[in-house]
Order: C-alpha cells, then sequence, then structure tokens
C-alpha cells in the first residue's frame, strides 16, 4: 500500500493511457475484419429493405406479417446478436489506421458532412389553418423541433439552420436520410381512451374485456401532450416497449381514470388505430407506464422519438434531396493526417532540442494528450474540418504551458535551488499564467457555442476539449513525470535541463 500510494499519481497516468489506447483503436486479423465487412455490407443491404418497408407505413402498426429482412439475413449467414452489435460499434462507420496483410488497425471517430459527406434536405415552411404567416416564430419553433428530432435520433454535428424566408437547411454527416427523412416529418398523435360500451351484446354472452372490438372506445382526455418522457425499452423476454411518465395534472387524471377501470381495458390509440388495450389491475397513481405493441426495435425507437420531439407548428414540404459528396476526399484525409503527425513530431524534436530532458517528457506527454483528446473525441463530437483545426490549435497551447514551466524551472535550477524545489516553484509560478490564458481560451470557446452554429461550434467544442485536457497534460502528468524521474541520481544534472553549469 505504500507503494502505491506514494506513486498513485503515476498509476493514474498508466491507467490513462491504457483507456486512451484501448478506447481509441481496434485491431483485427485482416483475414478477421474482411469477414466481417462482408457482413456489414450483407447487413446493411437488409437493413435497406426494412426501411422501404417502414417509410410506407405508420410507426408501429404493421398489421400484414412481413418477414424480417434483418432476421433473414441472420439466419442466412448463421450471424449471432453479438457479431451484429460488433459489426455496428467496431467495423460501421471506423476509419483505417494501418493495414496490411497481418492486422488491420480501425478508430470509430466519427466524420463530418465535408469529410464523409453525407444527406442535405431544404424544407419549405407552409400556411396552415393556425398559421396563416411564415415569420421568424414559426421558423424558429420548425428549427427547434427538427434539432430535438435529429439529436434523439442520435445524430451528431447536424446543421439546422435558416435559408431565406422560409426554408430550412439540414445536412446531417454519415446518415441514411430515409431514416432521418421519415423520423423529420412524422407526426405521432398519441391518445388513451376508455369504453363507452359493449358492442352487439346479447342476453348470456360473456364478454371478454381482451376484446377490444367488442367495445366503442371514447377519448379520456389524455393525449400525447400530456407526456413528459417515452423512451424505448425492453421487457425481460426481449419485447420492444415504449416506457412513459406523464406530467402536471395529467397524473392525477390517469390516477383516476385507471382507478375507475380497474378489472377493465384502456386503449392506446396511434394516429386514430388501436395499437393496444391491455386490462387495468390496479389504479396507477404515479404517472408512469408502458405501451405494448409488438415494436421492432427500430419503430419503437421512431415512436419514442416522435413522442418525444412533438408536433410540427406548420406544414413542411422537401423542395430538395441530395446525398452530399464529401470535399475532402480519402487521400485529402491522409495526407491531412500525415500532415498533423509530422507536426507532432516537429513540435516534440524542438522540444527536446531546446529543454533536453524536460522536452523529452513534454514529447511523451503530447502524445498522452494526443490520444486521450482524440479517445474522446470518438465519444462526444463528430469532426469537420473546423474541429481537426481546433484540435491542432489546441496541441500548440498544450506545448506552450510546457516551455513557460520549464522556463520557470530553469530560473530556478540557476537561483540555485534543488531540482525538487526547483520543480515545484516553476509549476508553482508558471500555473497562474497557464490557468489564466486557459480560461481566457475557455471563455471565447463558450461564446462561439452560444452564438454559433454548425462548424463553428464545433470548432469551439474541439478548441475548449483540447484546452480542457492540455492542462492535465502539461501540469498533472508532466509534473508527475520530473517528479519520478529527478528520484534517479543520474538525471539530476543540470545540463540535462538546458542549464549551462556556472564557470
Amino acid at each position: 500500500m505504500g507503494f502505491l500510494r506514494r506513486n498513485f499519481r503515476l498509476f493514474i497516468i498508466i491507467i490513462t493511457i491504457f483507456v486512451s489506447f484501448s478506447s481509441f483503436f481496434t485491431i483485427y486479423l485482416s483475414g478477421s475484419y474482411k469477414h466481417l465487412k462482408k457482413l456489414e455490407s450483407g447487413l446493411s443491404q437488409a437493413r435497406l429493405q426494412k426501411e422501404s418497408i417502414l417509410t410506407e407505413r405508420v410507426v408501429g402498426l404493421n398489421e400484414t406479417a412481413l418477414e424480417d429482412p434483418v432476421q433473414q439475413f441472420k439466419k442466412e449467414k448463421d450471424v449471432s446478436n453479438q457479431t451484429i452489435k460488433e459489426i455496428d460499434t467496431k467495423i460501421k462507420g471506423s476509419q483505417i489506421l494501418l493495414q496490411n496483410s497481418l492486422i488491420t488497425v480501425l478508430t470509430q471517430l466519427k466524420l463530418g458532412l465535408d469529410l464523409v459527406g453525407g444527406a442535405q434536405l431544404t424544407f419549405q415552411a407552409l400556411t396552415g389553418p393556425d398559421v396563416k404567416e411564415i415569420n421568424k416564430d414559426v421558423i424558429a419553433g420548425l428549427i427547434k423541433v427538427f434539432e430535438n428530432r435529429v439529436n434523439a435520433s442520435g445524430t451528431t454535428e447536424a446543421i439546422v439552420q435558416q435559408v431565406g424566408k422560409d426554408r430550412i437547411l439540414v445536412e446531417i454527416p454519415g446518415a441514411d436520410p430515409e431514416v432521418v427523412k421519415r423520423r423529420l416529418l412524422k407526426t405521432a398523435f398519441l391518445e388513451f381512451k376508455e369504453p363507452a360500451k359493449y358492442i352487439d351484446k346479447k342476453p348470456g354472452d360473456v364478454i371478454d374485456p381482451t376484446k377490444p372490438a367488442q367495445f366503442i372506445w371514447y377519448s379520456s382526455g389524455i393525449t400525447g401532450k400530456d407526456l413528459k418522457k417515452a423512451q424505448a425499452v425492453t421487457d425481460g423476454a426481449g419485447n420492444w416497449l415504449i416506457a412513459f411518465s406523464l406530467r402536471g395534472p395529467a397524473i392525477e387524471k390517469f390516477g383516476r381514470l385507471t382507478e375507475r377501470l380497474v378489472g377493465k381495458p384502456i386503449a392506446i390509440f396511434l394516429d386514430g388505430r388501436l395499437i393496444s388495450s391491455p386490462t387495468v389491475r390496479s389504479a396507477i397513481t404515479g404517472g408512469e407506464g408502458q405501451i405494448e405493441g409488438r415494436f421492432t426495435a427500430e419503430e419503437a425507437q421512431d415512436l419514442a422519438v416522435q413522442l418525444n420531439a412533438g408536433a410540427l407548428p406548420t406544414p413542411v414540404k422537401i423542395i430538395q434531396e441530395r446525398s452530399v459528396g464529401a470535399t475532402l476526399g480519402q487521400d485529402s484525409i491522409d495526407k491531412s493526417l500525415h500532415a498533423g503527425l509530422y507536426g507532432i513530431l516537429f513540435v516534440i524534436l524542438f522540444m527536446i532540442v531546446f529543454y533536453r530532458l524536460p522536452g523529452l517528457i513534454a514529447g511523451f506527454a503530447l502524445v498522452l494528450y494526443t490520444l486521450v483528446t482524440i479517445a474522446i473525441f470518438e465519444q462526444t463530437v463528430t469532426l469537420t474540418l473546423a474541429g481537426v483545426a481546433g484540435f491542432i490549435l489546441s496541441i500548440g497551447m498544450a506545448v506552450d504551458a510546457n516551455i513557460l514551466i520549464f522556463e520557470r524551472t530553469k530560473e530556478e535550477l540557476r537561483a540555485g535551488k534543488s531540482f525538487f524545489n526547483a520543480i515545484d516553484a516553476g509549476f508553482e509560478r508558471a500555473f497562474t499564467s497557464i490557468f489564466d490564458s486557459n480560461i481566457n481560451t475557455l471563455i471565447a470557446c463558450f461564446v462561439l457555442l452560444i452564438f454559433g452554429a454548425g462548424i463553428v461550434r464545433g470548432f469551439a467544442i474541439t478548441l475548449a476539449i483540447g484546452v480542457l485536457v492540455s492542462m492535465f497534460s502539461a501540469i498533472f502528468v508532466t509534473k508527475t513525470l520530473l517528479s519520478v524521474i529527478t528520484k534517479i541520481h543520474a538525471f539530476r544534472n543540470p545540463v540535462l535541463f538546458g542549464v549551462k553549469l556556472s564557470s
């Protein structure tokens, strides 16, 4: 325990390296990778066939027994759910960093529209019974609903902006345009109803409450507008459901409704059609419940998105739809990666030449900074060309912090302080300048996030993440490694720190 306590900071660095490396890189044997790529192609074809079926149906209301193309593909190729998950999370959308006859190294960095292409849709707002004029408030409402639906679809770095007086441009990188179009335009109207009377009841007939066709239904006054949240979930048997929670007065109203209908059915209608009529076992006073409807995963997720996003404030129509090619080809991306790699190597070389041993440690911290930052990017943002620029800019700022620290440390060594005291004093004296500088940069990023849009916000996010990680690498990592290495007597030499010995 004593050894762990003394080297706790070093263990944090080692764990950070391991987590960053493992989350950023995925390594396959090239034969296995090619096999998974073939399966991915077949799976994509099956999903496209399924999407073409879904776009012709009202979400969740398929009354015709159709064979699921995805399930058919899984049976034909003997593909397990675990393999499907691996294809979706590690193979689909991955970028190849290194490939030869033996191994293939992948990363899951998500690239923006300018790097990988995607879908571009232009909508025109139309007047209707409730909207006599298309003004800025109507457009702002449309943009808000579109943004909610795009974000709920799991699409990152989408651009939703006004173009002209009554048009909205939506750009989605790397997304299936049919899926996004369906989720943007479809509005789900959910309504809870209660039985009004039995149909054609004759003396001696036994009423089966599980058969909704025996009832005439009337509205309870509780609709999708009363929902606080809807979420696609699965039960213990793997069936997809919609878990919902109500808000405001609807909670108490739903409690009274279910209390009145104990032992009787309650109907759930979607877009005017019955999808479920469960029998109420007991009063539901917490305002939470589940909707069953024999949903597939896609249908459940679509319905949850539509219920959460709300209705469009005015009718719209698509006036332009096209697939956008990447403005930068793969060759240009490769050249950009090489340029970034060469830039990091030259910076490390510069640090070693001018700062000797501390420069070498700073080079290691810079490599760690790069791994950590890209690992965070992989989980949080979609990189556009502007985002790459923000990342490269933050690399220079990370090195700038190290230069301030090393110069202060050299001044302390020239003043005759010991190595340990000089390192502590150097970091302490430089910290205020580093902190103030980074806070100013973060303030600028915050302003860009508030007032910017699309690409500008992407630049601000990547720069802010880079600045925060650079403080960790420049202060925590560099100081820890310097403290550890100067415990070795051979490295406690002023020449190794770029300090000339006085005569």
